[in-house]
């Protein structure tokens, strides 16, 4: 008989992924080493269509990497020197300082308490602020798994004639209540296939997606030093080519995606439903209003897609460091995304940004805390999770 004695629910289990497709796996990494075919070739482009096809989009273009892939939207939207982007200052590293990699500047607004997105208001209100002119890009983060409200940000970026850069690095196939998905409806978006995303490779890469074919083919010389055909330039571009066997092996796992989605969907719902019996409510309820001190995410709007990249729950700012040591103690993995805000990073004080100018994403930077989500979760492993937590709030 098992007891939570003997459970151990790391944050992520990619073992336990892999071994359902290990033996669709490993046939392919032996087709790509046994034709030495390893940058661009038959795997990069079929990828480059099934992921198109996957996002809505006519157009996908490989990179290197996620933070690589904003790098090279970035280019071929010609932003630079001078220019400035807007960025939610709640996001992972790579969103800003892509940004400041291509000699632009970041503008950090705040973020929606309820959803993590970017909010909407705040950069309405970038666009009134001394950098205003300078603004080039809107760069929305459809974070943790959902969109962010894109309505709102095209219809802003359509009153300034700026572009809208999809940062969809945590959020492959995830919807909007139009049934749009994530990377189909800004200018350009981008992907990640770093390891933990919910498809993610067995190393580092990256894409672009448009609905643009000029900007397609842009994107497609800028990866690869500009040239197109070989050894002919156009402009000065980038090495930032994908792997072939990278390719081949999130062909294999897409095929997967959609049935990873569906698990960690119930998982969520698995503890939404444990949790709200508990006593918690929902991230639309701040914590100040009392009762047990968790809330949940707020589930997304009717028709609406959240694939869970991360299941987050707010607890006090000032007993959230003891509950990790309680699941950490019952062998629970957790983790924060994220501890500290961009516009608080040392490396972005130079945009004297100071602490209290953006009090939402700093208070969500205090409270949150990531579970285990992953979809080949037991039934004991997730009552673990629930009962421990519930546990130590109490």
């Amino acid at each position: 008989m098992t007891t939570a004695t003997d459970i151990t629910v790391p944050l992520l289990d990619l073992k336990a992924q892999y071994a359902t497709i290990r033996d669709e796996v490993e046939p392919v990494i032996k087709d790509v080493v046994e034709s030495q075919w390893f940058i661009g070739g038959p795997e990069v482009a079929g990828l480059e269509t099934e992921c198109a096809a996957y996002c809505n989009v006519p157009h996908a273009v490989g990179c290197a990497s996620g933070s690589d892939a904003i790098v090279v939207a970035l280019d071929a939207l010609g932003v630079g020197t001078g220019d400035a982007v807007i960025v939610p200052t709640y996001t992972f590293f790579a969103s800003a300082g892509s940004v400041h990699r291509v000699g632009a500047k970041p503008i950090f607004v705040d973020i929606d308490p309820v959803t993590y997105n970017i909010d909407p208001a705040s950069v309405r209100a970038a666009f009134e602020g001394p950098d205003g002119k300078s603004i080039k890009a809107i760069m929305p983060v459809h974070l943790f798994g959902q969109m962010a409200d894109m309505d709102a940000i095209m219809a802003i970026a359509a009153e300034h004639g700026v572009a809208v850069l999809e940062d969809s690095a945590q959020s492959i196939g995830s919807a909007d209540a139009s049934g749009r998905r994530a990377g189909s409806v800004g200018t350009i978006g981008t992907f990640s296939f770093f390891p933990s995303k919910n498809l993610g490779g067995f190393g580092d890469g990256g894409l672009c997606s448009t609905n643009d074919p000029e900007l397609a083919a842009s994107l497609g010389r800028l990866r690869n030093h500009g040239m197109e055909p070989k050894y002919y330039h156009h402009e000065v571009g980038r090495n930032s080519r994908l792997d072939a066997l990278q390719a081949a092996v999130l062909r294999v796992k897409l095929r997967h995606l959609d049935a990873w989605t569906d698990g960690r969907r119930a998982n969520a719902s698995y503890y939404d439903n444990a949790f709200a019996q508990a006593g918690a409510q929902t991230s639309r309820v701040p914590l100040a209003e009392g009762g047990l001190p968790l809330r949940t995410p707020e589930p997304a709007e009717e028709g609406a897609r959240h694939i869970y990249n991360q299941y987050v729950i707010r607890v006090p700012s000032d007993r959230r460091d003891a509950v990790r040591e309680k699941m950490g103690e019952a062998r629970i993995g957790t983790e924060i995304y994220y501890p500290l805000s961009l516009h608080e990073q040392e490396c972005f004080k130079y945009l004297g940004c100071e602490r209290g100018s953006l009090p939402i994403s700093e208070l969500a930077a205090s409270e949150t805390i990531a579970l285990p989500i992953y979809s080949e979760l037991s039934e004991a492993q997730k009552a673990h999770v629930v009962e421990t937590l519930v546990s130590a709030l109490r």
